[in-house]
């Protein structure tokens, strides 16, 4: 049977996590190829989207039946690219993006203080043309318990659930200790973590979520482009604990390929009523 059109939506399984408000598509797409292409850890360099082409991606990650965008305030252009895009259809996707880590210059800055946790989250809310964000991650510098014990960034976020403009917490940690401390603490309600079948180091973690009804989402499901969709997309999703492989790129054939790997008897990733 011939495949669909790049246009046809898939129907994507959807997943639960007690923890989440609502059930979100297996797959998400991380937008940070239409935003930046400096300091990157794929394997060969690329030539950033025009706007126009950007608009175009993000619109057929949408018409695939994707559900799940993650960005950055540390992805470029990102943002501002996906919020001049989204529209309407904002309303029924789940849009995730970060605080803690900004990019200037070539170089990361990090700053996990109440205030810059604040104003990085109202510039993101800015840039995207929304008033609410479904995930917001903090992402970690490396220093992952600091960050947990310190307890700012969580706070800040925590006001700012309070106020509405996001409904769920994540932390992206950078080791196993961080992974495991974040999800005992009791504010954090989803973990982002790498995992790919060369590198099983969380995976203590993705059970330890699973347990506690906590999301979790996996980056770099392809190492960073180095692996076949075909060996590790079916593999992390036979873990019932995983809620979410988000992958990136910029090659829409192959996006709709590893979305069809996905592809279960499951409720359909469609907009909510």
């Amino acid at each position: 049977m011939e495949s669909a059109g790049l246009n046809s939506a898939l129907s994507i399984p959807l997943r639960t996590a007690a923890r989440l408000p609502r059930p979100v598509c297996v797959l998400g797409w991380g937008a940070f190829k239409i935003g930046r292409n400096q300091a990157t850890k794929y394997p060969t360099p690329y030539e950033l989207p025009t706007d126009s082409h950007s608009a175009v991606v993000i619109g057929e990650v949408l018409d695939m039946g994707i559900g799940v965008i993650d960005t950055a305030p540390a992805y470029g252009l990102s943002e501002s690219r996906l919020g001049a895009a989204l529209g309407s259809r904002r309303e029924s996707l789940f849009l995730c993006s970060k605080v803690g880590e900004t990019f200037e210059n070539g170089v990361s800055r990090f700053n996990f203080s109440q205030a810059a946790v604040a104003a990085s989250l109202h510039a993101s809310l800015e840039r995207l043309h929304t008033s609410w964000l479904d995930l917001v991650w903090v992402h970690s510098d490396g220093h992952d318990e600091n960050i947990l014990r310190d307890g700012h960034a969580i706070r800040s976020l925590d006001s700012a659930r309070h106020r509405g403009e996001i409904r769920s917490i994540g932390f992206s940690p950078k080791s196993l200790a961080g992974a495991m401390a974040s999800l005992d603490h009791p504010l954090v309600d989803a973990v982002m973590v790498e995992l790919h079948p060369d590198d099983v180091t969380m995976l203590p973690a993705v059970e330890h979520a699973g347990r506690q009804g906590k999301a979790v989402f996996v980056k770099k499901p392809l190492a960073s482009g180095r692996l076949n969709p075909q060996q590790s997309i079916p593999w992390l999703l036979a873990n019932p604990s995983v809620t979410c492989v988000v992958v990136g790129g910029l090659n829409m054939q192959r996006l709709r390929e590893t979305a069809e790997l996905t592809m279960k008897k499951s409720p359909r990733c469609e907009p909510e009523s």
